[in-house]
Formats: structure tokens, C-alpha cells, sequence
């Protein structure tokens, strides 16, 4: 069945970290019908090696090109950087990952040439920022931090906790005396301590979110294939997940922003 441009967009990511892309993506595209994969199951993938994320990343791929998408989303930043070719030759629609949108802006923002990463242990270890940051521009020097604790400060709600600004001073600091004036948030539940880490940062350093990189993307996509969606009634937004954790939505909604409505359980 041809996707069309009615045909929803789907995104997926290894839990429930890539509704801030889903954010980003309505805020961008408020009439495009989503559908929403999250492994959480299987969640983190950060820590599991590269063939056991490649398969992960096929079988969530197949679940959505079930629901005859016309674009996916590939949310999870361990899959962009290291199983986005698998997605690539699963699917038979244009695919998009959080990496090079974000490097890309962040290579369009710096001037001083130094730029910083932050994200999961797994995907700084995987180079795969600076490795694109690099191609665009040889002449960026790139620094990379990881913050492995903000991901559960994040689910716990403890957006603005003491604990957590002293916990960012602490990851941080190594950056702020490397003169950086761009930072990428590579883990798509940072964007929620903007505000924060940008206190860290004396708000004298640009906050790259790659969601909302990868969004404007997904519509320059969608516009050079003539696949945005004309209708201008309320959008269609299925949320699937492997799992239902303790308190999912609740964090759900903290992510999105507005209230989840139905969340169906699948198996893979």
C-alpha cells in the first residue's frame, strides 16, 4: 500500500524519551498524524552492543512500516549513530535520525569552532557527533561529556531538584572551561533541563535540541516530496509501546506536553 500524505509519520525510539521529538514534530507539523513506537520493554540501549541494538532497531522499524507510515523518525539516538543503515534498508520511505540534524545546526551555530556533546555513555562513546561534526567541518574541535544520571532525573520529575543542578555543575564543568559556545543535547530527554544547563552555562552558550532540528527537517522532507498533510482537522496520534512501566504516563505527558490519550501495548 502507497504511503500518501495523509499517511502518518512514525517515529520510534528505545523508550519514552522521543516524545520531545513527537513534541517538536506537532509544534512544527500540528495536522500530520503520528504513530509512536517505544521499546520499553528492552529500554536502554545505550548499554547493549551494536548487533543486539541493530536488531532491536529492525524489529521497531517493521512494526511501524505495519502501519504504512510515509516517513520514519528514528528518535533514539544510540539507534541514529549506530543502526540507522538497518532502518535505511528496511524501509521503503525516507528515514530521518536525531544525529545529523543536530550536528548540522550546531556546525551552523558555533564561531568559535568548539563545540560540545552530551548524551548517554553509549552514544558518546559511539563518536557518532563528532565523527558528522568532523565531515561537515574539519576545523571543529569537539568535546563530548556524558551524563548518564540525567536520564532518570529527567522520568523522576526532577526537573529543577537541587540535586539536580548540583549534578550538572558537576558534568558540565570539564565543558565550560573547554571555551565552547555550542552544545548539543544528544539524548532526547535533555531538552527538559534546558533551562538549566543553560544556568550552568551562564546562558552564554547556544543549546542545540535535535528534535527540533530533526523536525524542521521532516518538513523540508515532507515539502520536497509533496507529502505534507492538506487537511487541517486534528491530527491522528497512536502512541504503541512493549511495555507499560510504573508511572509511564505520567512522564509521557511531562515529555509531550499534553495529555497521551490511549497507549496500546504490542509484542514484537
Amino acid at each position: 500500500m502507497k504511503a500518501t500524505p495523509s499517511s502518518p509519520i512514525g517515529v520510534f525510539d528505545s523508550g519514552i524519551g522521543g516524545l520531545t521529538v513527537v513534541r517538536a514534530l506537532t509544534r512544527r507539523l500540528p495536522h500530520e498524524n503520528i504513530v509512536y513506537f517505544g521499546d520499553t520493554a528492552r529500554v536502554p540501549y545505550g548499554p547493549k552492543s551494536s548487533q543486539t541494538v541493530r536488531e532491536y532497531a529492525a524489529q521497531d522499524a517493521d512494526f511501524l512500516l505495519s502501519k504504512n507510515i510515509k516517513l520514519v523518525v528514528v528518535a533514539c539516538n544510540t539507534v541514529s549513530a549506530v543502526a540507522l543503515d538497518v532502518v535505511q534498508k528496511h524501509a521503503q520511505v525516507p528515514v530521518i535520525g536525531v544525529i545529523q540534524p543536530g550536528a548540522a545546526a550546531a556546525a551552523a551555530s558555533t564561531v568559535k569552532r568548539r563545540v560540545g556533546v552530551i548524551g548517554t555513555t553509549g552514544t558518546i562513546l559511539s563518536n557518532a557527533h563528532a565523527n558528522i561534526l568532523r565531515l561537515i567541518d574539519p576545523t571543529i574541535t569537539v568535546f563530548a561529556t556524558p551524563c548518564p544520571l540525567f536520564v532518570p532525573l529527567v522520568e523522576e520529575g526532577w526537573i529543577e531538584h537541587k540535586a539536580t543542578q548540583l549534578i550538572a555543575r558537576e558534568y558540565l564543568f570539564p565543558l565550560t572551561l573547554e571555551k565552547i559556545d555550542t552544545l548539543i543535547l544528544g539524548c532526547t530527554h535533555y531538552p527538559l533541563l534546558m533551562p538549566l544547563i543553560g544556568d550552568v552555562f551562564h546562558n552564554n552558550v547556544t543549546l542545540i535540541d535535535p528534535g527540533e532540528e530533526t523536525a524542521n527537517e521532516v518538513e523540508a522532507t515532507l515539502d520536497a516530496l509533496k507529502l505534507r498533510n492538506p487537511s487541517t482537522a486534528r491530527p491522528n496520534l497512536q502512541f504503541f509501546v512493549s511495555d507499560i512501566p510504573h508511572k509511564f504516563t505520567e512522564i509521557g505527558e511531562r515529555f509531550l506536553g499534553h495529555k497521551l490519550g490511549r497507549i496500546q501495548k504490542v509484542s514484537l
